[in-house]
């Protein structure tokens, strides 16, 4: 491998290679002019079930699943290897161009939201659920959100990037993120050692942040052979955790929602009502 030594300024002036090449880019903004749909609920959301997308959509499952009508909502697809985030009606809501976004229309005027754990405190205190209201439980259950959004992109543009996605393999690079991939992991098995959830007793939007990433990861959802790799059998109670949840209603059918990729059983493209899980997977598509 011939050794890079960077220039005194960086120029983008060739394709950086990998699964996502085509639509890295050093610039934010539109590429093209394309509205976004809207549909007949309050809660409209534009995303795709990658486990930022996921959080979402189990959160407002299981509002639905509380018995929360205020929270049916139409799910759009962005496919973002197409560049769909690209469009100009995404960006005027996302202006980061990331999944998910949210725009809640059942007020006078409509609210964007973006970045999923603000989209989860948004529908977690628009509800009343899924946050305590009290300290030092909310504390506690903001200081996990957090330690997900920040912790992350260690896990998927760390090291499922240069473990899976990445034109060549570099041992540096997997070795450094694998090693603090596996201390999160162990940062959260101590945690789960002590408490059912991450918050403590209850089921909140902590879990349901963490648990995309990390119970996906727990699961061997995540970087083609990367929980054999990473060993993530000896994180007990990260794996009691994560079994737990994936056996909730309500994430089954979040996981489903604007899902692309995988079983055609799993994938529902696009969520309009509650009948769709049974009517509109891509499986029952293709037989019809």
């Amino acid at each position: 491998m011939t050794e890079y030594t960077p220039p005194k300024v960086w120029t983008w002036n060739k394709a950086n290679g990998g699964a996502f090449a085509s639509i890295n880019r050093p610039i934010a903004g539109p590429t093209h002019d394309k509205e976004l749909p809207v549909g007949k609920h309050p809660l409209q959301l534009y995303s795709l079930a990658t486990p930022n997308g996921v959080k979402v959509t189990v959160m407002l499952e299981e509002l639905l699943a509380r018995g929360h009508k205020g929270a049916e909502y139409d799910a759009w697809l962005i496919r973002i290897n197409d560049g769909d985030q690209f469009g100009s009606g995404f960006v005027e809501v996302n202006p980061n161009s990331k999944i998910p976004a949210l725009m809640d229309r059942s007020g006078a005027t409509p609210v964007r939201i973006f970045e999923s754990g603000s989209i989860l405190v948004y529908l977690a205190e628009k509800f009343g659920e899924f946050l305590p209201t009290e300290q030092p439980g909310r504390a506690e259950v903001l200081s996990w959100l957090f330690w997900q959004m920040g912790s992350s992109p260690y896990l998927g543009g760390g090291f499922g990037h240069f473990y899976a996605y990445a034109p060549q393999k570099f041992e540096y690079a997997i070795d450094r993120f694998a090693m603090e991939t596996k201390r999160q992991m162990d940062v959260l098995d101590r945690r789960l050692a002590e408490t059912e959830y991450l918050g403590g007793k209850d089921y909140t939007i902590a879990d349901m942040a963490v648990w995309p990433w990390y119970g996906g990861l727990a699961l061997g959802r995540m970087y083609n052979d990367s929980g054999e790799f990473l060993s993530v059998q000896e994180y007990k109670h990260v794996q009691r955790w994560a079994k737990a949840i994936d056996e909730r209603p309500a994430v089954k059918r979040g996981r489903m929602v604007n899902r692309a990729f995988g079983e055609p059983a799993m994938q529902l493209h696009e969520r309009h009502d509650a009948s769709d899980f049974d009517t509109n997977t891509q499986d029952k598509l293709a037989a019809e």
